[in-house]
């Protein structure tokens, strides 16, 4: 009280100082007089001010409630939530429906000393029986002041802000402002809007710096990038210790840095970063929001110095007249509690005090007028520790229950809503820091992501198709930091390359015996070389050999790039194929060649010497379908004819040959058979169609292969090796190996491994039986160098299995990639890469034999003819099925009788090999002898002239009543006798008579 009484002494005294010296000049006794009763008038008035606040007025009609206030008032944000919290208080009591509820404040300095907040703590809770506390502000003085309210069963309502402090495990604690943790996706959207891949967080040695590192890592992480180096700084570092730390970051390659300190700390930082540099043009620098929220307790000098360009994010605060007007209310308030303090804003944790502490008084206000007993001592007489001995609250759980769900529509902050003890996220403003203040450049929600601005002070709003507004970076630059730079140690890259004793062409390395200076030749070399050129910036590095060859250890080229995941190598440059696999754990370039994996074969000698030529045109296959092709349609054909035709007649080996003899003399079209069947006409066209295409396929083909000199390969399927049992070589060190074993199915004991062009050459020449190989297996450009080499002994063949080419590798996320891959496109592009490929692969064209494509078989295959042969099949098939439904139909009767299944086929075989009666229909008896028709003929031309000239019309009708069955000329099928015309026929039969 007498701290209060002060405070109304020193405020009359400078009313005093103001008004005396004008009363003085008036030399009036009835002036002192009213000197004296201003004086104590206005002592009296704050007097009464002071006393409800405190709670201890005569009021005893009221139901008073203590609350605790445990604050750091040694710090500036607790002395802003100070004042915040005895304007919630007065606001609440100035409410005459509430006047039958008194809230009394025990206010408590913790002086930001754990064991002092912890100790007044305990004094609230055991002396003064406190219902609810109001803090710490710290995460450290609140872990421990929570375990207490939990024990007590009394409510903690804290602002303190590390992710630490977990309300799912604390039944009674509510956190009264946003936990660090709130803000890493906005700070990963920020990350992500300015495709920065890597990010160095700055953080002090706390609860309060460490708490925000899981968080952030895996919200960059959701984006693609990484948090590259946590850099941690004592909160009692000195500016020696923290140059050291940024002189170690700016060895690094990463320029993005995250710092999550507070504001002392945070100030000497920038500071530093001045001093080191790094406040300069291609760094960016992001403060975390308590840092951004609180940034006017920041020296001014130091912001405007040293802080120019960085961008900060903090809780989003809608601005509004009830703001406005609280925001003076506090202004003065300030003045009068802290007079010889210089003035310093409200923030965001002052508002959340202050709607904090309204929550409070609302549940505390639901709990009736009835008086609330005091924490209930423990029932034992046994002697108590302070812990033992504070009780537990019986009105803990109802304000609790009251407070974690609930929501202040009408907030100082906002909407201020509390979700299971949890305060909820705020939309998060950027920051730009332009000269002495901040300048607000976008808005940041986690349903919209970054905006430029807020629509209604909620949800995100489109603006001129740009997501944030014009941001100045240090060094007063417009241009977007990158987020990386080339370390300033000196330090090179260092890039493995493969060491190996072949295939030179395409990456040699040399190590100088004097020097021991490694230098790298060949066209993979050269083409990273030329790609370092193109390359923005100096990018130094050294190469460091990898032996691929090694008999001990017998590494291959994942060993190599797995260098690089153990940080042994920064690069890997040689002929390393981007595959699947490997790129699960570092990150390629675009290729900067293309590949694939093919066969290469033995030629064989020259075919035209061959004495069984002829045969090959066709594959076997085709072959057996053709030759059983003339043999159905052969017999279709007699089925056909056998009835009807006399020359399809006959002892049963002349019947078998004419099976045979037909079909195959269609090959040549010398069959001189006449057809009478409509249906073998049928099938006869078909066939003859096909005969024509294979013949003509057959003759074009073995043409081709007798007047053209072709590479021919000893092997044309990979199939062929599997089957034949054949080896197969590669290039040690090569994945082409296990490419085959898992798609070919290859057996892997009959792979061996070669090192130069020249053991291909000698393994392909022995032989798979004189311990070579039947063919080699490896990418596109080793089999173009050998093929330049031995063009007219060996040749591709078979399918090419597709790869996505050779590219150098980087770890995984570095920063060089996009850069890189960009440098490979523009030198593809140039007329570079032309002459670096004439350089080391040559003249592909050089040799004229060589067939630039792969070359399979030129045998004609079955599938080739599918299409024919299922045409005269059906067609064959269609016929024979007619036939024969016809010709059961018309014998009917036989099928009807009763006789036994066997009986009944024998029959009908017996009918079918009758030949069939073709007598015409109008002859009523059977003719006689050919003599006995001569003199009939003659007297009938004797007696009646005028038949005579009817005569031909006739002529059919007797010739065909010969009795023998056979068919008219005209009806016939023949392609070499021609029909006798039938006037010659009757004047052969009159000189007879």
């Amino acid at each position: 009280m007498c701290g209060y009484l002060a405070q109304a002494q020193l405020l009359v005294a400078q009313l005093s100082d103001y008004l005396l010296p004008e009363l003085f000049q008036m030399h009036n006794p009835r002036c002192h007089f009213l000197i004296l009763f201003i004086q104590l008038i206005s002592i009296i008035s704050f007097y009464h001010y002071v006393i409800p606040i405190r709670g201890e007025d005569n009021n005893t009609s009221a139901v008073k409630v203590d609350v605790g206030i445990i604050l750091d008032l040694e710090t500036d944000v607790g002395k802003v939530m100070h004042i915040s919290v005895l304007l919630a208080l007065e606001d609440y009591h100035a409410n005459a429906s509430r006047g039958a509820i008194r809230i009394v404040p025990h206010i408590k300095d913790s002086k930001k000393d754990d064991v002092e907040a912890t100790s007044a703590a305990i004094y609230l809770l055991k002396d003064v029986q406190v219902q609810a506390i109001f803090g710490p502000q710290m995460s450290t003085q609140t872990d421990f002041v929570i375990d207490l309210g939990n024990r007590v069963k009394v409510p903690i309502i804290s602002p303190a802000t590390s992710p630490l402090l977990t309300v799912k495990e604390n039944p009674y604690f509510i956190r009264a402002a946003l936990p660090s943790s709130s803000q890493t996706k906005a700070i990963a959207a920020l990350v992500k809007n300015f495709d920065w891949r890597e990010v160095v967080v700055i953080y002090e040695d706390s609860p309060y710096g460490f708490g925000i590192v899981p968080h952030l890592t895996d919200a960059l992480l959701e984006i693609s990038s990484l948090v590259s180096y946590r850099s941690v700084l004592s909160p009692s570092a000195n500016d020696d210790q923290i140059l050291k730390e940024l002189y170690n970051l700016n060895t690094k390659q990463t320029r993005v840095f995250v710092v999550h300190l507070r504001p002392y700390l945070a100030s000497r930082l920038f500071l530093k970063a001045k001093e080191a540099g790094m406040m300069s043009s291609g760094y960016a620098w992001i403060m975390t929001d308590v840092l951004t929220s609180i940034l006017d307790l920041v020296d001014h000098s130091v912001i405007e110095s040293s802080m120019q360009g960085v961008l900060g994010i903090k809780p989003y605060i809608p601005r509004s007249n009830q703001l406005n007007n609280y925001t003076k209310r506090w202004r003065k308030r300030f003045r009068q509690e802290y007079p010889d303090m210089d003035q310093i804003e409200l923030n965001a944790f002052g508002l959340w005090a202050y709607d904090g502490i309204t929550l409070l008084a609302e549940a505390v206000g639901k709990l009736g007028t009835t008086a609330i007993p005091k924490l209930k001592k423990p029932d034992t007489r046994e002697n108590l520790t302070n812990l033992d001995a504070l009780g537990t609250s019986e009105v803990g759980s109802q304000l609790i229950d009251s407070m974690r769900n609930t929501v202040l529509k009408q907030g100082l902050s906002g909407d201020y809503r509390i979700i299971d003890g949890e305060l909820q996220p705020f939309p998060y403003q950027i920051v730009n820091i332009i000269g002495k203040g901040e300048k607000s450049i976008g808005f940041w929600t986690e349903k919209d992501d970054i905006s430029c601005k807020l629509k209604n002070g909620k949800t995100a709003a489109k603006c001129n198709n740009k997501q944030l507004g014009a941001i100045f970076w240090p060094g007063d630059s417009t241009i977007v930091p990158r987020g990386w730079e080339m370390p300033t140690s000196g330090k090179k890259l260092r890039i493995g390359v493969p060491l190996k004793g072949g295939l030179e062409q395409l990456i040699k390395v040399e190590r100088d015996s004097k020097t021991q200076a490694v230098t790298a030749t060949g066209f993979c070399a050269d083409v990273f070389k030329e790609v370092i050129l193109s390359l923005p910036y100096a990018l130094p590095y050294e190469f460091i050999p990898f032996p691929i060859q090694d008999p001990l250890t017998l590494p291959d080229y994942d060993d190599l790039v797995h260098k690089i995941t153990s940080q042994d190598y920064d690069a890997v440059v040689g002929d390393v194929t981007i595959l699947a696999s490997r790129s699960e754990y570092v990150d390629f370039t675009l290729p900067f060649i293309e590949s694939g994996i093919s066969v290469v074969v033995p030629v064989r000698d020259d075919d035209r010497r061959d004495a069984w030529i002829f045969l090959k045109p066709l594959k076997s296959e085709l072959w057996i379908t053709t030759g059983a092709f003339f043999v159905f349609i052969g017999f279709v054909v007699w089925v056909l004819e056998h009835r009807v035709n006399k020359e399809f007649r006959g002892p049963k080996c002349k019947q078998v040959g004419m099976i045979f003899w037909f079909s195959f003399s269609t090959l040549v079209f010398a069959h001189r058979e006449r057809v009478t069947s409509n249906l073998t006409r049928f099938v006869l066209i078909v066939w003859v169609f096909v005969v024509l295409v294979l013949t003509s396929s057959y003759t074009a083909s073995l043409t081709s292969m007798l007047t053209v000199q072709q590479l021919q390969p000893t092997i044309t399927d990979l199939n062929d090796l599997i089957k034949n049992g054949e080896y197969v070589g590669y290039q040690e060190g090569s994945f082409v190996k296990d490419v085959f074993i898992k798609r070919m199915k290859f057996d892997s004991s009959k792979f061996r491994s070669y090192i130069t062009l020249e053991d291909y050459d000698d393994a392909l020449s022995r032989g798979s039986k004189n311990g070579g190989v039947g063919a080699i297996v490896d990418e596109l450009p080793y089999l173009r160098l050998f093929l330049n080499k031995y063009c007219r002994k060996y040749i591709m063949v078979g399918r090419t299995y597709k790869a996505a080419g050779f590219g150098f590798a980087f770890p995984k996320g570095s920063p060089l990639v996009p850069d890189v891959s960009r440098a490979v496109l523009k030198v593809m592009e140039g007329e570079f890469m032309n002459n670096v490929i004439q350089k080391w692969f040559g003249n592909e064209t050089g040799c004229p034999q060589k067939d630039e494509t792969a070359i399979t078989s030129d045998s004609l295959t079955l599938d080739s003819f599918k299409g024919l042969f299922l045409i005269a099949g059906v067609s064959a098939g269609s016929a024979l099925l007619l036939f024969f439904l016809n010709f059961l139909n018309q014998n009917r009767e036989i099928l009807a009788t009763d006789d036994s299944i066997w009986q009944k086929l024998t029959a009908i075989a017996k009918v079918f090999d009758e030949e069939k009666d073709n007598s015409n229909s109008m002859s009523e008896k059977p003719s006689e002898s050919n003599g006995s028709n001569a003199p009939k003929l003659l007297a009938a031309s004797e007696a009646s002239p005028e038949i005579l000239p009817d005569l031909p019309l006739q002529i059919p009708e007797i010739r065909i009543s010969d009795g023998l069955g056979a068919s008219p000329a005209a009806e016939g099928f023949s392609t070499t006798e021609p029909g006798t015309p039938v006037h010659e026929t009757i004047t052969d039969t009159i000189e007879e008579i």
